[in-house]
This record gives C-alpha cells, structure tokens and sequence, in this order.
C-alpha cells in the first residue's frame, strides 16, 4: 500500500544526532568501542536533590494529570527564575512547560507562521528551525553564520533579509553547533532593526547558563518594547543534566501563551506531574552542581579545541558557551558528511556532519565535549590515526 501523506510531512527534517546514537549504538552492539561526541547531552547524573524532590513526589501522590500550562507552583518558580535572570518582570501567566524545550519551538513556529510568511534562523543552527518553518509553508530564510567573522551575526546582511513578509525571527546565544554568543550590542542593534517590523523573535536560551570566560547571557526580552514580542525558550535538560526528564518551557505574551497552551492540550496532554515538582527544586535548590558542571565543561572546552587544532586540517575557533566545538574540516579534503562518516566507522568517533545544522554547516564537523577528558583524548588520537 502506498501512503498519500500531507504535504507539510514531506517538508519536515529531522535531527541527525538520533539517527547517528542508532548507528553507534548499533555499532557497539557488534563490539565495537565508540566514543560519543555526537549528541547534545550532559554525561553527569541529575543532581541528588532534584531526583529526591521527583521521588518525593510520587510518593505524595503526584502521578495524575496537571493543568494543561503546568501547574500554578511551577509556573511561578519558572516566572520568578527568568524575571530574575533576564532583569524582566514576567508572572505565571507567560509561562507554558512542555515535555522538553523542543515543543515550545514547534507550537510557537506551528501558531505564528503560514504560507506567504518569512522567518529568519541561522544557519548553521539548530535543524527543528528550518524544519518547522518549511513545515508550515512558510519561507525560511538563512542568516549565513561565517568562521571568518567568528560565527557572529553580521547585522548589515541581517537588515537586508528582514521584509514586510518576516514575521519571525529566530536568534540562539549560546549557538549550537557554533558555541557562541550574541553580545548585548549586537542584540540592541537586532532590536533597533525590527522595532517598527511586525513580527516576533524566538530566542532560544537554553545554554544561557553554560558560559565561559568573560562570556554574558543577555535576553532581547529586556529591551523596551521587545518583551511582548519576545519568545524565551529556554528548559532543564542542558543546565541541570535533566534530558531524559523532558522539561522545558516558553515564556511569551499571554495570548500567545494561551495558543500555545491549546496546541499542547491536542497534542501532549501536560507535562509528567513529578518532572515538574523535581523542576521547582532544580531552580530554587542549591546551585552548587551546575557550577561543578559548568567548570567541567569549560575544562573540557580548553582540551578538545586544542585537540582539534592539532590534527592536520582542522581550524576549530573557541567557543563562548554550550558544550559544542565546530572545526572547519575543509582542509582535510573530504566533505562533511563523507568524514563524519568515516570518522565512526574506522576510528570509532560519533560526532555530526556540519550539514546537520543546515547547508551552510559544510566544511564543518560538530563534537559534543559532554564526555570525559579521557574520552576526548582517547578521540583526538584515533581522529590523527585515521586521517
């Protein structure tokens, strides 16, 4: 039997990371060793207090369903938290929780976009963006991420993308794959560029706690006139190693928070009753861990960059946060997709294609450094061995 599906399902992509852990994990399953540098995903254990807090919870009888946004207790953690962090007052009203971040992507892009629209994303980004914009028939307009000007947007080709027609625009800092940040400036003159456009900015916040350096998390909610248009995205699973907890959640104006709460009551029902119980302790507990974790990474970071920067052909720049590093590989001669390959077959190493983050991510491979030094040097050793 042949299958007629709809037309959007045959616009939408999908995140290769997944279907690169199947590979691998197949691979082990032969016996081969595989060290995995290819999904976004903290190898720490969820903080002690937390799990308590979800143990403690089942055990008080929180395994029915909660209101459809997430319940009262945790909407006003989530509210406090962010209003707190971003330095804008935002109540329980904005906040929608979702079984992961990924979901407040997909309602927001599903309730905002229609064919005859445009959104800009980077590219090289995150692939649910594009993915989802295409999906609704809308445009999906790349805002092109260059190592040349260290992966930073360049604001006078962002002014000459934005149109009548552009009614979202996406922004990520810390970037994934890139790893870097938007500074405040370059936010403020985002703003000034789309204070008289109608349209509204997803920004994707999720590694705003996973900085390095002198490096700064600021949020394009706080500017005057830009927090009713602004979507944060932002959850649990990066800053408290939470990613099989899904967890996540938006805070946007109330009416389209009330839309956003109406596509989740069609489709997910609520988010797990004890998830969002160990959520309120994840943001009101102790925050000891995830400044342990952090220094882990930024360790790490130093070590896989210098790596990368040994193996002929590899030009890998520093990244300001989130726990990714993106060498350009061109040098090497093979393409992406052909070396990200041969890269898990013959040494073992899982990491991503650069075209997994969109077409302009050619010439680059993406490493995950949520794996121990060990690995990371075990990595570095057989990549050189290899090529």
């Amino acid at each position: 039997m042949s299958i007629k599906f709809s037309d959007g399902i045959y616009r939408l992509g999908t995140e290769t990371a997944f279907e690169v852990l199947a590979k691998a994990k197949a691979l082990e399953a032969e016996g081969k060793s595989i060290i995995h540098l290819q999904i976004g995903e903290p190898d720490f254990t969820t903080p002690k207090n937390i799990c308590d807090a979800a143990i403690k919870s089942i055990q008080a009888g929180d395994t029915h369903y909660t209101p459809a946004p997430g319940i009262p207790e945790v909407r006003k953690a989530i509210a406090d938290y962010v209003s707190r962090t971003r330095n804008v007052e935002f109540s329980s009203e904005n906040v929608v929780l979702t079984p992961g971040a990924k979901p407040i992507m997909f309602y927001v892009i599903l309730a905002l976009l229609q064919s005859g629209d445009e959104a800009i994303y980077p590219n090289p980004g995150f692939p649910i963006y594009e993915s989802m914009i295409n999906f609704t028939g809308a445009k999906a307009v790349p805002l092109i991420l260059r190592q040349e000007n260290d992966f930073r947007i360049d604001i006078t080709e962002f002014e000459k993308l934005v149109n009548d027609k552009t009614k979202l625009v996406i922004i990520n800092t810390p970037g994934n794959p890139t790893g870097k940040t938007i500074s405040e400036e370059e936010i403020r003159a985002i703003a000034e560029i789309l204070k008289d456009h109608n349209c509204f900015i997803l920004s994707d916040e999720i590694y705003s706690r996973i900085l390095y350096d002198d490096a700064k998390s600021f949020s394009i909610s706080a500017i005057e006139g830009f927090k009713d248009r602004t979507i944060i995205l932002d959850g649990f699973s990066k800053t408290y190693a939470m990613t099989g907890w899904r967890a996540g959640y938006g805070v946007m104006n109330t009416e389209l928070a009330a839309v956003v709460t109406k596509l989740m009551v069609n489709s997910n029902s609520c988010t797990n009753a004890f998830v969002q119980k160990a959520c309120i302790e994840a943001l009101n507990g102790p925050q000891s861990e995830v400044d342990k974790m952090v220094q882990e990474f930024d360790k790490r970071r130093r070590i896989i960059v210098d790596g990368l920067n040994s193996i002929k052909g590899f030009r890998c720049s520093v990244p300001d946060g989130a726990f990714y590093a993106f060498p350009n590989i061109e040098q090497t001669g093979y393409r992406s997709k052909e070396l990200a390959d041969k890269l898990l077959y013959e040494a073992g190493v899982a990491c991503l294609s650069g075209t997994s983050f969109g077409e302009y991510g050619e010439g680059y491979l993406r490493f995950s450094y949520a794996n121990s030094v060990e690995n990371i040097n075990e990595a570095i050793r057989r990549i050189k061995e290899v090529l």
